[in-house]
């Protein structure tokens, strides 16, 4: 006996023929959605001016792992330039532990203090 399966696209904005699947993620949760060629068009119109200033992120970052406070999109850190953040934070009298992250607003304030 023979089978043929025909999957048929629903655009999920209108209700038309979608003609494909885009794949975007934000914020750490990566997201499917059916397209028309139109709608398609215009989402990546849309991101063009976001995607030409943003970097590539490896793989794991774009699948649900949502960078913490001391990542943020930020280059890894090290323990010197931590070590500087937390004289500078206790020096000003922000509150910051003796090991494990730095909370981001308070390298954020180092940052904009420097």
């Amino acid at each position: 006996m023979a089978k043929h399966t025909q999957v048929i696209l629903i655009d999920d904005l209108d209700g038309g023929e979608a003609n494909e699947t885009v794949t975007f993620a934000i914020d750490g949760t990566s997201y499917e959605i059916d397209l028309s060629d139109g709608n398609a068009k215009r989402l990546r119109e849309a991101l063009s001016p976001f995607v030409t200033g943003a970097r590539r992120a490896d793989s794991g970052q774009a699948r649900g792992r949502r960078r913490g406070a001391g990542g943020g999109g930020q280059r890894a850190m090290t323990r010197e330039k931590s070590a500087e953040i937390r004289a500078w934070a206790k020096a000003h009298g922000h509150p910051v532990s003796e090991r494990g992250r730095i909370a981001a607003s308070i390298v954020q304030a180092y940052e904009d203090a420097h």
